[in-house]
């Protein structure tokens, strides 16, 4: 097997990776509204950077921001109703793979390479990987479900 480099996600833009991560950290730790530098610093991420980031999830619903002395961000819901692909959405969009694999021209089902029908099914695969996989999958593979989002963080 040959040596490949680390690479932070095959799936994610760099953006989505932060964001998810972002996400992990914020369900790991419930007992307070963390600010975006806490984030940024716990996940290694530039705090600016993170913190227009952590803003686009609360603007998508994801996390709630409150304001003042003991402000922060805490997630919007339960860690067990957040999908991956929900939080990559809000940075990715439903990225296409729109170039042919074989060829120097945009993909076309009707006038598929060879490689078309085998390679389609890597991103369908990957659509579902992370449309099935929770942030409370991710943070303990035996999460129960009785997180509780803090009252300050409910919407009305």
């Amino acid at each position: 097997m040959r040596n490949i480099p680390h690479q932070r996600s095959l799936l994610l833009s760099v953006t989505a990776d932060y964001a998810l991560r972002a996400m992990l950290v914020l369900a790991k730790d419930t007992t307070r509204p963390l600010r975006a530098y806490e984030v940024a610093d716990r996940i290694g991420a530039p705090r600016n950077y993170t913190a227009k980031t952590l803003n686009s999830l609360a603007r998508a619903g994801l996390l709630t921001s409150l304001r003042g002395p003991t402000g922060g961000f805490l997630l919007a819901i339960s860690p067990d109703s957040i999908t991956v692909a929900e939080i990559a959405a809000v940075f990715d969009g439903r990225r296409a793979i729109d170039r042919c694999l074989l060829h120097d021209r945009p993909c076309d089902p009707t006038q598929p390479c060879s490689a078309h029908d085998r390679w389609a099914e890597v991103p369908r695969a990957a659509r579902k990987a992370l449309a099935t996989t929770t942030i409370a999958d991710l943070i303990e593979p035996n999460y129960a479900p009785q997180h509780r989002v803090p009252e300050a963080a409910r919407k009305p």
